[in-house]
């Protein structure tokens, strides 16, 4: 593996870490506290041409691979965990399974406006008691002869209560069980489309993670995404390239709790020096660099395998898996490294060990990376 940046790529990572450190992470406590969805900075984000970077330049993206998305995530989600998942899902789960399984119809309607920042998008698989169990759809799409109608809610969908399109998972035919999913394109503003509920969450908290109804939401054949009966297959694909955003935005949660303890330990005296100077400090920042540089490879890796065209379905995983993790492990050090003063919230410490919480949570639970991990493993010819 070539561990060298592409020019286009260094560029991108520089221009993105400026971005993040100047506009960003000054605001991302007001952002935090505040919990309202950060309009300015998506709109500036979107300016820079990072809510649609895997987008081809024709459908008005920025045209990049992969690895150059788990660049800019990693950046962002440095400066503001919040911005980070927000461009996440617009990227990974919503342009990205346009891209891949969109007519050029829906290509032509739905990407330039995504990838401009114009619209925003969100990805509704989850419902009530069937999180990890994408299969079991209880949200029905019943077809009739000017199209479908949409009935049933969908739980914990990130961006819900500000996007304009959905991209809704709903069981099209009983009979044939995981088989039945179709996906579907809704405009937010479509009759019977409503947000039941915003969550409060203990992280993440400027963006929103909704409960949507879904009231006899009517939609034409154009808002069918695939193909009838690919619905499910539409989620799995989506999640795996998902993960390698998440995978992204934990490393970037990491790496700047990495090094705001570093730098409060350089400041912070005790026993006659530096508390740096101590062994104890110093294991837990070595661990900690380590960590964060092992997570970042395993990243480039799955972005690597992505952008050749070929199955990284178990690479994701290993990514997301280690990376929340390690998120949750690292942000857990930085707390103790500013001792009393990382469970305050006038230092940042706290609000990075929960924003890393949900890492490892949301788009495929530790649990279910380890079930994708083994699976593979155990199946391997």
């Amino acid at each position: 593996m070539n561990f060298e940046l592409k020019e286009e790529q260094a560029l991108l990572q520089t221009t993105v870490r400026a971005f993040a450190k100047e506009e960003l992470l000054p605001r991302a406590a007001a952002i935090d506290e505040a919990g309202e969805f950060p309009q300015a900075q998506v709109d500036r984000m979107a300016e820079l041409g990072l809510m649609g970077i895997a987008v081809p330049a024709e459908y008005g993206g920025a045209g990049m691979d992969t690895l150059s998305y788990a660049l800019a995530m990693e950046e962002i989600s440095a400066g503001c965990a919040s911005c980070g998942v927000i461009m996440s899902v617009n990227n990974s789960l919503v342009c990205d399974p346009i891209l891949k399984f969109g007519s050029d119809q829906q290509k032509k309607k739905w990407l330039p406006e995504l990838a401009s920042g114009k619209k925003l998008g969100c990805f509704a698989l989850s419902e009530t008691g069937t999180g990890s169990d994408a299969a079991a759809q209880k949200a029905t799409a019943t077809k009739d002869a000017s199209g479908w109608v949409l009935s049933g809610s969908k739980n914990f969908i990130t961006n819900g209560n500000d996007a304009d399109l959905c991209l809704v998972f709903a069981m099209g035919d009983k009979t044939k069980g995981v088989k039945g999913v179709n996906a579907y394109l809704v405009p937010t503003d479509s009759r019977g489309f409503s947000v039941a509920k915003n969550e409060k969450k203990l992280g993440i908290k400027a963006s929103s993670t909704s409960q949507i109804n879904l009231d006899d939401v009517r939609v034409g054949p154009e808002a069918l995404l695939a193909g009838e009966c690919q619905g499910f297959k539409v989620a799995m694909a989506t999640l795996d390239g998902g993960r390698i955003g998440i995978a992204a935005q934990a490393l970037g949660i990491a790496r700047q709790a990495l090094s705001e303890a570093r730098a409060y330990a350089l400041e912070r005296q005790a026993f006659g020096g530096p508390i740096a100077n101590l062994q104890a400090i110093q294991f837990m920042l070595a661990d900690m660099a380590m960590e964060v540089d092992a997570a970042r490879l395993l990243i480039w890796r799955a972005a690597g395998l992505k952008d050749k065209g070929g199955r990284f379905s178990t690479e994701a995983a290993m990514a997301k898996l280690y990376a929340s993790e390690m998120s949750n492990r690292v942000t857990n050090k930085a707390v103790q490294i500013f001792g009393g003063y990382g469970y305050c919230k006038d230092y940042p410490a706290e609000r990075h060990l929960r924003d890393a919480r949900i890492t490892e949570i949301y788009e495929g639970t530790s649990e279910i990376q380890r079930l994708v991990i083994a699976r593979s493993l155990l199946t391997e010819g």
